[in-house]
């Protein structure tokens, strides 16, 4: 596949998958009579279900990141370029924050709001670092883009819910959902605390996965002899 071909892949994805986070946070507070359990599981529902389309769909163009986080670990394998990974990163910002504005006016909000929900402290930055080390793993021990899909979309389904972050993972949909004054925003001012967790955990998921899964690559071999 081409660069832009992957490019178009990433842009797209994100777009769809910040859209859907926040609409569906969106769609779900409406409905939820004020039961904020009801609404995250109802948010939690949506974004499974479109990370697994995604994934499945888009995942032999570009990899299906949209994730600024794993195309990082990705380059820190060898298996992307810096270049392209810087490439990957900006469209991946600019596609997530095109689908805050499509959330927005698909449900007929003001398109440019900056979010006034508070997530903060040193407990949210560690549910951070967890979830994007598990995300890293999970990515890591994919073995096509198939099997990403369910791992990946079960994986931030249950980070949703043991996390007290709620599992963002992703500093592209952070970057969003600042963008967003509803029921999926963060706070511009706590952005930054959110990219400095998931930046440890995607750092520590790398290290993990090379020691995990190189051990169970020569359990492999050594059988095999």
């Amino acid at each position: 596949m081409s660069l832009g071909q992957r490019l178009l892949a990433e842009g797209l994805g994100s777009l769809l998958l910040a859209a859907t986070v926040i609409g569906s946070g969106i769609m779900a507070e409406r409905l939820a009579g004020g039961n904020v359990a009801i609404a995250l599981l109802a948010n939690t529902g949506a974004t499974v279900a479109v990370l697994a389309v995604l994934i499945a769909m888009l995942g032999p163009i570009s990899g299906a990141h949209f994730n600024p986080a794993v195309s990082l670990t990705e380059a820190l394998r060898g298996r992307l370029a810096p270049a392209h990974m810087a490439a990957y990163a900006c469209i991946q910002v600019a596609g997530c924050c095109a689908g805050a504005l499509l959330a927005h006016a698909m449900f007929a909000l003001p398109l440019v709001q900056l979010s006034t929900h508070v997530r903060s402290g040193p407990a949210q930055w560690l549910s951070e670092a967890v979830a994007t080390l598990g995300l890293v793993l999970v990515v890591r021990s994919a073995t096509s883009a198939e099997v990403a899909a369910w791992r990946v979309a079960a994986w931030i389904g249950a980070a949703y819910w043991f996390t007290a972050s709620t599992s963002f993972a992703n500093p592209a949909i952070t970057i969003a959902r600042a963008l967003t004054n509803t029921f999926a925003g963060i706070r511009p001012a706590d952005v930054a605390g959110f990219i400095g967790g998931q930046g440890v955990g995607a750092l520590l998921g790398v290290f993990v996965s090379r020691r995990l899964f190189r051990t169970v690559c020569e359990s492999r071999v050594s059988s095999v002899r």
